[in-house]
């Protein structure tokens, strides 16, 4: 599993540890022996793709897309070719609205990674076709401290909370020096409970603007 030389540093207490130790040997195992999404290089995709200090906004999701080409290392995120799961319908129908661009043709998120957006899992591998089945094997406590490190660290970025289980998240970070925006989980069963009309990212680009960031190019057209 690579990561990069800058997340290496920023999470290097996590990475010499125990159970970080035993989570790698876990899933080198795993993909040996199971069909494991994403695939083992783009593990860490949404790291790789952006530095600790490019980082503005922080995305959460739960455990990765399970099916056959679905996954690309980005949480939401899917490649080119792939059908634009319904999360991501409505998360699209959302940035339209809010932003009043235009729809984007496909669901690979990649370019808000470019621009400063970390997409990330609460865990970061799945088995083919079965949801959550590497949770609580270790991912949860190395994310989380993902998460608590950009909070203390950092200042002024945006942390965006989508669901219950991603809400959870926000006892690690410090409401005085960040933003955190909260609303129900963009998937049909729970978008029309106040996801739609949230408008997370205008608030985000306001956010940032007015601590004297550059804002998020959030188009994907």
């Amino acid at each position: 599993m690579f990561l990069n030389q800058e997340w290496s540093s920023f999470l290097q207490n996590e990475l010499e540890s125990d159970y970080y130790i035993k989570l790698q040997n876990f899933i080198d195992n795993e993909y040996k022996n199971r069909v494991v999404f994403p695939k083992y290089e783009n593990i860490f995709r949404a790291f790789n793709l952006l530095s600790p200090d490019k980082v503005k906004v922080v995305i959460i999701g739960q455990d990765p897309y399970h099916g056959k080409g679905q996954a690309n290392g980005l949480a939401f995120s899917v490649a080119d070719d792939c059908k634009i799961p319904p999360s991501l319908v409505n998360i699209f129908k959302e940035l339209v609205d809010d932003m009043n661009c235009k729809p984007p043709a496909c669901g690979n998120l990649t370019k808000w990674a470019e621009e400063g957006v970390l997409l990330i899992n609460t865990v970061l591998t799945v088995v083919e076709s079965l949801p959550n089945s590497h949770k609580n094997i270790g991912w949860e406590r190395l994310t989380d401290s993902v998460i608590k490190n950009l909070s203390d660290e950092k200042e002024n970025l945006v942390f965006i909370l989508w669901g219950s289980p991603s809400q959870k998240k926000e006892k690690l970070i410090d409401a005085s020096k960040h933003l955190i925006l909260k609303a129900p989980h963009p998937s049909p069963l729970s978008s029309y409970r106040g996801f739609f009309g949230s408008k997370p990212f205008s608030q985000t680009n306001a956010y940032l603007l007015a601590c004297g960031n550059a804002k998020v190019d959030w188009s994907l057209s």
